[in-house]
């Protein structure tokens, strides 16, 4: 039997609006469950470069953030689209340098439509994307786009142990996918 203590939060939360008071909520439900939440921060002065943001404020938190992933037992990644069609892209990183390290990740997706749920679709939707005479997905800029019907790069899918898509008219802020990864947790605990 495993026993999870410490969980790594990844995702944009801490950059989005109320972005704050969105983490401490998810710690929160991390907390409610018997599991300390870490995660990565945001930059603060003490961090370096008088206050302005730089390379050693970077490093610094790139530093920390992989401190955090190591000492976490496992990980729990927040998909939701950030910035375009695609996940937030320190999420992506942390997903695989946990995987790297042997630690379980589970994952989940806000979408405000079921539409958006497939990663082809919200290419489309966003840069957008026609087939070509081949019958091939390709951008604006004549590069395939994956059309596998899954909600994210297969690479990301397939590492999570659960992948939840959650359909709700507030994206950023719903936190339904972290209770599903936190019960799906107890699975893996047992």
């Amino acid at each position: 039997m495993r026993r999870f203590n410490s969980i790594y939060l990844s995702g944009p939360d801490l950059f989005l609006p109320d972005g704050e008071a969105l983490y401490h909520r998810k710690r929160e439900m991390c907390e409610a469950v018997g599991l300390t939440a870490v995660g990565p921060r945001k930059p603060t002065p003490e961090d370096g470069s008088a206050g302005r943001a730089g390379e050693l404020q970077a490093r610094v938190l790139y530093t920390d953030a992989l401190q955090a992933l190591r000492g976490a037992d496992a990980v729990v990644a927040n998909l939701t689209p950030w910035r375009g069609p695609n996940c937030q892209p320190a999420a992506a990183f942390e997903m695989g340098f946990a995987s790297a390290l042997g630690k379980p990740v589970f994952a989940y997706m806000n979408v405000e439509d079921e539409a958006e749920a497939e990663y082809l679709g919200r290419v489309e939707a966003i840069l957008g994307a026609e087939v070509d005479d081949a019958g091939v997905w390709r951008d604006p800029d004549g590069s395939e786009v994956e059309d596998l019907e899954l909600p994210e790069n297969l690479m990301l899918w397939a590492e999570a142990r659960r992948f939840y898509i959650i359909v709700t008219p507030d994206p950023l802020a719903d936190a339904t996918g972290l209770a599903l990864c936190l019960d799906a947790l107890k699975l893996y605990a047992d």
